[in-house]
């Protein structure tokens, strides 16, 4: 395994549970390193936009819906289990490196 050099070379992992659901949704929590979970606003929950920028990496569809109170490092997300993906979902950007936006093709 390749560990980056620097600053975030000693940083533990972000985990990931398995999921599990009810009749509606299916749900996982993400364990984030305590140094990581200090900086994260808790006035509000995370958009799609604020996860992925911590390196939360889940595919479309989930939704931070609480935080886990006696451990605030633990993030609770959810999706409705008739969330389709996106037929482009693996040439996304955050899911593929050799995606290329088509306006930056055209240009």
């Amino acid at each position: 395994m390749h560990q980056q050099q620097g600053i975030n070379s000693q940083r533990p992992s972000i985990i990931y549970s398995d999921r599990y659901s009810d009749d509606d949704y299916e749900y996982r929590h993400v364990i984030l390193p305590v140094d990581l979970a200090k900086i994260i606003p808790k006035a509000h929950l995370l958009t799609e936009t604020e996860w992925r920028n911590l390196g939360i990496q889940q595919s479309p569809g989930w939704i931070h819906y609480m935080y886990h109170q006696p451990e605030p490092h633990i993030l609770l997300f959810k999706r409705a289990k008739n969330h389709p993906v996106p037929s482009d979902f693996g040439r996304h950007p955050h899911n593929d490196p050799n995606y290329q936006d088509q306006e930056m093709i055209e240009n």
